[in-house]
């Protein structure tokens, strides 16, 4: 597993404040009990934060993967610098929990490199545009993370 994805030179203002906090929290309630918010399919991931030791909760549009599997972007909105769960499932990787249409499940994240990240680019972007234009704002690689069920 690695995760190593520096920051970029310039991007979009990355969304953060108490506004953006409450809108989170909003947003993972619903995300919870719908599956879906703003046109997309999403889930309710919790990681333990790397500084704090702290469980934190972050709604995440989230895409198919193989096998069973799910795929998050930690995409900022275009930002410079990946987002703070980003830096949490580097720290803590085996340690992430996801609620996907109400059902809990322990999960193992991964960050995508090379052949098998691009082809998981391509099909994310094919399935919503609003990730095309966070890479156009930015110059580091968007990552792409798979959340893999843990086996009992």
């Amino acid at each position: 597993m690695s995760f190593d994805n520096p920051q970029g030179t310039h991007g979009a203002r990355q969304p953060k404040g108490r506004l953006t906090a409450w809108f989170n929290r909003l947003m993972a309630r619903r995300a919870g009990t719908s599956g879906s918010m703003m046109g997309m399919d999403v889930l309710k991931l919790t990681t333990i934060g790397r500084k704090s030791g702290e469980e934190r909760t972050t709604p995440l549009a989230r895409f198919p993967g193989p096998d069973g599997s799910y795929l998050v972007v930690a995409s900022a909105a275009g930002a410079q610098r990946n987002p703070a769960w980003y830096h949490n499932l580097a720290a803590n990787p085996d340690r992430v929990r996801i609620e996907v249409d109400g059902a809990s499940m322990e999960v193992v994240a991964d960050q995508l490199l090379g052949p098998e990240r691009a082809e998981a680019w391509a099909k994310i972007k094919a399935a919503s545009s609003r990730f095309a234009g966070y890479e156009e704002k930015t110059d580091r690689e968007i990552p792409v993370i798979r959340l893999t069920p843990r086996s009992s």
